[in-house]
């Protein structure tokens, strides 16, 4: 709930001081590093709304009124990942008879660095409309960390630039704000809390009067990761027409959004990232960017390169504790300043390696490039980066040397928990208790399989010592995770999400089991068990998997990582079937996922709440999720690797396409796909028959129908 200030502005009652702001009714255009947060009707009140240029929200109040109209807002959402268009009538203005005759127009467009609103007021009617319109702005200058708590500093005093008349000026030791109005407005004042402009607008029958309102913010300290450089994103543009049209807009919907969420690498600007997610995460996180990465594959190995430059860049190469920095260690965030914990007394250093899962998920980022094609110069380049983070799994990641990876924060200030779920209350037994660190994952001993198992081939490869030993390594994993994590209730056995610092095992039920599928990790006999698993109401909510069973304890549809949804862990389930050999239940967890995702207006949010579709038609939302995020957006391309069953081989010269497609997807067409860094083509027929064009060289392996054939 807001009130309103005598001066018409919103801002945050005092019973929400002090909580994360919500966003779920919240419209984000965003082109990082910068992005805008309104209300549905376009007005920036309070709460998170705002427009932000890093880490620093340059406006938190931008509305529009005409003086002494009711307003009626009718319509309102994004025309773009970066633009949005709202509409408002303003009752009764030169209306002769029931029929609305004025509306506002409001268009926005952001830019790095740049917010445009471009009003438009149309006379519709049959008699001449004066009004006056008011642009009420504001700003409090603050960081993202004091937005996210929920305790903003005061409104900052706005000025007007004597030189032009037109503009407001905000600014503070290192930001200034400037809005300016085009045409000049008629009237503008400035005050300690904020500014107003002011247009009187005469109109007759059938005109229309049109004005742009252009915020800028300049940072003198500049950005840890400025935007990307104009032109094409660093993958092909992919394009999918099927019988089911949601999953054609799901796709183009993220595929725009993710261009969007780029950033560039000061130190290299022509390598790229994904930000992790607006408005809470516009950086560079370690695992986020890698997932998206790795996700990304099927469209080209360029982003997956230079994601892992960045991070080798920044590659951990001393023992420091206070940040959590080992040799070998891939960072988990970078900020340009610290971040306080929501609800704790504890805070994160700028440059942060709080993670257990970014070292051995880089190994695995870099096997899964190689072999869909990139460049083996480029691979080698990186060999060394990779066996120094094998080296940190062995060495410092299982600190104890028992043969599993753990984790434990050793500062006191920093995550709790560093795997993927790393909310405090993340990990806990079936009965609700919190496990105590140090913590192994399951789904961390499945990475580090995997980066043992991949990185044994990259070291083979290209003739480099190591590769028996990482091999017998993961065997030795491997069998020290059956022996330990294994568990079993009334419906059979599974695996703990975790062992706690006793080693005892954490026997809570989770999404985790997605994670294992399809590694290696398992035999065939523990994949059924997990496929069964996966598939059950407990888990599989209609939409996506709860990240906890819903018959655990401490199961919170709402909590964070406790009985939510979140689309990317449903999309690695998804992927991990389908290797698995499990095209069932992979095909329903992606037909939920879709589900989903039409209702989200095909913008996936970080995650929703785990309410089943036994208990409503549509997903309810997480009030403080990120949409977009740049895992959400990516998970589509890996469903639909997933459902066509893709599995290259590019350094042995074959690719694997095994289609399982749903029915009510076919026909299906394909296109914008890369394969040894060539476009990949695929048709599936209304019965599932597969065409597929492919790079010349490349022998294409059709599963379905037990047929080779050579492109």
């Amino acid at each position: 709930m807001s009130v309103k200030t005598p001066e018409g502005t919103g801002v945050e009652s005092a019973s929400q001081a002090g909580l994360q702001p919500f966003l779920h009714d919240r419209v984000v255009t965003l082109h990082a590093p910068a992005f805008a947060v309104s209300r549905p009707d376009g007005q920036l009140h309070d709460g998170a709304d705002g427009f932000y240029h890093g880490e620093r929200r340059a406006l938190a109040r931008l509305s529009v009124s005409a003086d002494g109209v009711p307003a009626a807002p009718v319509s309102g959402g994004l025309e773009g990942a970066d633009r949005a268009l709202f509409r408002t009538v303003l009752r009764g203005v030169a209306e002769t008879t029931a029929d609305p005759a004025v509306v506002l127009e409001r268009r926005r467009a952001t830019a790095p660095g740049r917010l445009t609103e471009s009003l438009r007021v149309r006379n519709s009617g049959r008699i001449p409309a004066l009004i006056r319109l008011t642009v009420d702005a504001g700003t409090d200058l603050a960081t993202m960390e004091e937005v996210k708590a929920g305790r903003p500093p005061g409104q900052a005093a706005a000025a007007i630039d004597v030189a032009t008349g037109t503009t407001l000026v905000w600014t503070d030791a290192t930001v200034t704000v400037r809005l300016t109005g085009s045409p000049a407005p008629t009237g503008i004042e400035a005050g300690a809390s904020g500014g107003r402009l002011h247009y009187d607008v005469a109109l007759a029958p059938g005109d229309v009067w049109d004005a742009d309102l252009v915020c800028t913010a300049e940072d003198a300290e500049g950005e840890p990761f400025p935007a990307a450089a104009p032109g094409s994103p660093p993958w092909r543009t992919p394009r999918v027409r099927s019988a089911d049209r949601r999953l054609d807009v799901w796709l183009d919907r993220s595929h725009a959004d993710l261009e969007r969420l780029l950033l560039a690498d000061p130190r290299r600007p022509d390598d790229l990232f994904l930000a992790a997610g607006a408005p809470w995460f516009a950086t560079l996180f370690g695992r986020d960017s890698l997932w998206a990465a790795r996700m990304l594959l099927p469209l080209g190995t360029r982003l997956a390169a230079s994601t892992l430059r960045i991070l080798a860049r920044r590659q951990g190469t001393v023992t420091d504790p206070a940040t959590e920095e080992q040799p070998g260690k891939i960072l988990h965030e970078v900020r340009r300043a610290g971040l306080c914990l929501s609800g704790r007394s504890a805070s994160l250093p700028p440059v942060y390696y709080g993670t257990v899962d970014a070292t051995p998920l880089w190994v695995t980022l870099l096997h899964d490039a190689w072999r869909w094609g990139l460049d083996p110069a480029e691979v080698e380049a990186l060999l060394p980066h990779a066996e120094r983070a094998l080296t940190w799994m062995n060495e410092y990641g299982d600190a104890d040397g028992d043969g599993f990876l753990e984790y434990v924060d050793t500062t006191g200030t920093g995550l709790a928990n560093q795997g993927w779920k790393d909310s405090g209350d993340g990990i806990r037994f079936r009965d609700g208790r919190l496990a105590e660190p140090p913590i192994a994952l399951c789904e961390v001993q499945s990475y580090a399989y995997e980066a043992a198992r991949g990185g044994a081939a990259l070291l083979r490869a290209f003739g480099r010592p190591g590769a028996e030993r990482w091999e017998e390594w993961a065997e030795r994993l491997k069998s020290r995770f059956r022996e330990a994590f294994w568990v079993e209730d009334a419906r059979g056995p599974y695996p703990a999400v975790a062992l706690d610092r006793d080693k005892r095992p954490v026997d809570s039920v989770t999404s985790g089991f997605g994670h294992l599928l399809g590694t290696g990790l398992l035999n065939p006999e523990e994949s059924a068990l997990l496929a069964k698993r996966l598939a059950e109401a407990d888990l599989d909510s209609g939409f996506g998997l709860r990240t906890l069973s819903s018959d655990s304890g401490g199961y919170n549809p709402l909590g964070y990582h406790i009985g939510s949804v979140w689309p990317h862990d449903t999309a690695i389930a998804v992927h991990g079937l389908a290797r698995a050999g499990f095209p069932e239940p992979a095909a329903a967890l992606a037909t939920g996922l879709l589900r989903a995702a039409g209702d989200f207006d095909a913008r996936l949010p970080e995650l929703f709440a785990g309410y089943g579709t036994d208990s409503g038609s549509r997903p309810v939302p997480y009030p403080a999720a990120c949409r977009p995020q740049a895992w959400a957006a990516a998970s589509v391309v890996l469903v639909l690797q997933s459902l066509l069953g893709l599995t290259p081989d590019v350094p042995n010269g074959t690719l694997t396409v095994s289609p399982q497609v749903p029915g009510a997807l076919l026909p299906l067409r394909a296109a914008g796909l890369e394969v040894a860094g060539a476009p990949l083509e695929i048709v599936l027929s209304a019965d599932g028959t597969p065409t597929i064009q492919a790079p010349a060289g490349i022998t294409v392996q059709t599963r379905r129908d037990a047929t080779t054939q050579r492109t």
